[in-house]
């Protein structure tokens, strides 16, 4: 067995079963981070601490504990507040930051006994699809290190397709989980709004983001986001729904499920992601699923409603870095304002700058009716659209993307273009629904995804969904190792 492509369930039995230690697992993704450092998936690696929590393991394991996740080495995106280390978020102006608590995602899966290896690159602030706007350099895809790996989640995505860590941690406000395992071939699920605490992870949009695991298959998914999930009394978005057993859930037949696809919806986008889908129905109706058409008549306003909404929310929740209390602190401030505006000039990138503005505007006297208050009515009409078609069928399939994984510095300046790559995935978010991207093919080299998005609440049918497609296809076991 290849330590790095086996599933959680694997190592979680070898590791019960006394073949393998997790001191000796967590040697091995060690070395491994050190020797492909330069895909730059990590800004923080924990060697020493890791090693210890696999000590601990190791004693539970001898007692007789068999959690799942128990012993199992993953990494978390470095927006996640974690003790003993740095958290970052991707930007200068947190770049020596030490946070005096862990998340409510971190210490659960710190509780479940998972061992952090370190902390993933990422956009600054969960800001970008390429993760070309990191103040530590952009993670490479590790399918072809000329191309981006996606953002904001680029260095969780990296790392577990490279087989640096089993699974990751990730966000997504946009598709920064679902856009990156996308073009690097993984699983990758955004659940409900809500589901999994916000509590402890370093705020961008405050009404879209999510977090939501980054794994090989469902199946591994299935197990790490049982862990994350679960109502938080921190959170007061924390929804007190009782969380399903995942694992068990996947396991049922597609009979009987419907799936709903858009007409027209896939104008534009690249022919091999469009074999691709097709390809994929065909596998879904051969497993027992049904297809008919349904109308997201609002879905081609999504990015713009994104756009005002997410940078609104961003020029709020980034007020607080303001050199005054924590973060980045110019030297020698002649006075307050001074202190404020160089402080925020240094510490922010040319992204983050771009969207504070934007956001500002948006909510300024004058045009708070004309950009935000619109943009919040049109939030509600996508969310509309989707309760209609939920009507008629329990998921829809989407492309994740409009093309695979696009070069390193093709799209940085041309903003418009670098959003329009999240233009399948931002209704979901728009709208607070579940949604999910899985490998289900390849062009020249590089991986495809496509999308399944489903109702309030219903990861599991999602999960199920895909489940049952991996275990008829291999696209989700390729590794870049074996394309190369």
């Amino acid at each position: 067995m290849k330590l790095e492509n086996a599933s959680i369930r694997d190592l979680s039995h070898a590791l019960t079963s006394g073949e393998l230690s997790a001191t000796e697992l967590t040697i091995h993704f060690l070395s491994r981070i050190d020797a492909m450092s330069d895909l730059n998936a990590f800004i923080s690696v924990e060697h020493d601490q890791a090693l210890k929590c696999a000590a601990d393991a190791d004693r539970r394991i001898l007692a007789g504990d068999k959690t799942p996740l128990l012993g199992i080495p993953i990494a978390e995106k470095d927006i996640f507040c974690t003790t003993g280390g740095l958290t970052t978020a991707g930007s200068k102006m947190l770049a020596n930051y030490r946070s005096p608590f862990d998340s409510t995602v971190s210490d659960k899966l710190k509780q479940a006994g998972a061992i952090r290896l370190g902390k993933c690159n990422l956009d600054e602030f969960a800001m970008g699809s390429s993760n070309e706007n990191s103040y530590f350099g952009p993670a490479k895809n590790p399918w072809d290190q000329t191309r981006v790996p996606g953002g904001s989640s680029g260095g969780s995505a990296v790392a577990v397709a490279a087989g640096l860590c089993t699974a990751a941690t990730g966000t997504d406000t946009g598709g920064s989980i679902r856009q990156p395992a996308a073009f690097c071939g993984l699983t990758g699920i955004k659940p409900t709004y809500g589901r999994i605490s916000r509590w402890g992870m370093i705020a961008f949009a405050s009404s879209l983001d999510q977090a939501g695991p980054m794994t090989r298959s469902a199946a591994d998914a299935a197990v790490l986001l049982q862990v994350m999930s679960g109502n938080d009394p921190k959170d007061s978005t924390s929804l007190v729904e009782t969380v399903p057993n995942y694992s068990e859930l996947i396991e049922q037949p597609l009979k009987d499920l419907s799936i709903g696809v858009v007409p027209g919806l896939l104008d534009g986008v690249s022919s091999e992601i469009v074999d691709a889908y097709n390809a994929c129905q065909s596998e879904l109706k051969a497993l027992g699923a049904t297809f008919q058409e349904v109308e997201l008549p609002h879905h081609t306003h999504s990015v713009g409603a994104y756009y005002v909404i997410a940078p609104a929310e961003c020029s709020a929740n980034l007020s607080r870095y303001d050199g005054a209390r924590f973060g980045h602190r110019c030297d020698n401030p002649r006075d307050l304002q001074d202190l404020y505006l160089r402080s925020r000039e240094e510490g922010f990138g040319e992204e983050v700058k771009r969207r504070i503005l934007v956001g500002t505007f948006a909510l300024s006297a004058g045009y708070y009716d004309a950009y935000y208050n619109k943009a919040q009515r049109v939030r509600r009409l996508i969310q509309s659209d989707f309760l209609s078609a939920f009507d008629d069928v329990d998921a829809i399939l989407l492309p994740t993307t409009p093309s695979t994984a696009f070069p390193l510095g093709e799209k940085t300046s041309d903003p418009v273009s670098m959003y329009l790559q999240d233009i399948f995935t931002i209704s979901a978010n728009l709208a607070g629904l579940p949604a999910i991207s899985f490998p289900a093919g390849h062009s020249n080299g590089l991986p495809i995804g496509l999308q399944l998005i489903g109702p309030h609440l219903d990861e599991g049918t999602l999960l199920q969904c895909v489940h049952q497609y991996q275990k008829v296809s291999d696209w989700h076991k390729r590794t870049p190792s074996e394309q190369s």
